[in-house]
């Protein structure tokens, strides 16, 4: 990916001489009230995602998956704790800080996809970045993305014209084209078979080995076993958070 030589550049903790997490909580409490009742979706959890990980979180509906997505995207604020985004607490930034940050730094996959019907692959690739006012060269990074992703001669195909996996993988590149160091994907297999979705996380693999990090929300038990680590959470806690056994 275009500029991936420089993904790692504020990585290092100079005092420390370790990895500085791209995204971390501390304590990270969430609350929300609904019908007068105080709902507590994450319940003081800490969590950290270094540059060139693939994380899973899994958990039953309700544990707080969608919430501590929602954190990493930097689309919501804890009640209390903290949040830290390069080291920086998020709630330091404005609105439209937070915006810019987010369209910079992180990228987003989703289980529907999302595509534009009316745009061809291309353009819906383009879309962030034309979105932000920077089209230099945006056709040809959009373009090369999705060389990239094995879809060179569907360039110019409409997504109805495309398989799910093709749809997936154009989503894929929508969400590089800003070159993001944080990839945040929510339930990216859920609407494909098994041969694509293994396709799909080939991308991931190829992804983080360029030092950006993914971090997956998932049910699929083979997705969470492709994952570096994977973050077990029960009733907006976290259960276990440990290294994903595969094989």
């Amino acid at each position: 990916m275009a500029g991936s030589e420089d993904m790692g550049a504020d990585d290092t903790d100079a005092d420390e001489g370790t990895t500085r997490p791209v995204i971390a909580g501390h304590d990270v409490v969430k609350e929300y009230v609904t019908g007068g009742e105080t709902v507590r979706a994450l319940r003081g959890i800490d969590f950290r995602v270094d540059p060139g990980e693939f994380v899973a979180i899994v958990g039953p509906s309700g544990s707080g998956k969608s919430t501590l997505l929602n954190m990493l995207g930097l689309l919501d604020v804890p009640t209390s704790g903290l949040v830290e985004l390069n080291g920086v607490d998020v709630e330091t930034f404005g609105d439209a800080e937070r915006t810019r940050k987010r369209k910079e730094t992180i990228g987003f996959v989703f289980q529907s996809f999302h595509l534009i019907p009316t745009l061809t692959a291309v353009e819906n690739v383009e879309v962030p970045r034309l979105l932000d006012r920077t089209p230099r060269k945006t056709r040809e990074t959009a373009t090369d993305l999705l060389e990239r992703m094995g879809l060179g001669d569907r360039v110019a195909h409409y997504p109805d014209e495309l398989s799910g996996g093709q749809k997936q993988r154009v989503a894929i590149a929508r969400a590089l084209v800003n070159e993001p160091r944080l990839l945040l994907a929510d339930e990216p297999t859920g609407n494909l078979d098994r041969d694509t979705g293994d396709q799909i996380l080939a991308e991931f693999d190829a992804i983080t080995d360029e030092g950006v990090a993914v971090v997956t929300v998932t049910h699929d038990d083979y997705v969470a076993q492709s994952a570096d680590r994977v973050v077990n959470l029960i009733d907006g806690t976290v259960r276990e958070d440990e290294e994903a056994v595969t094989g």
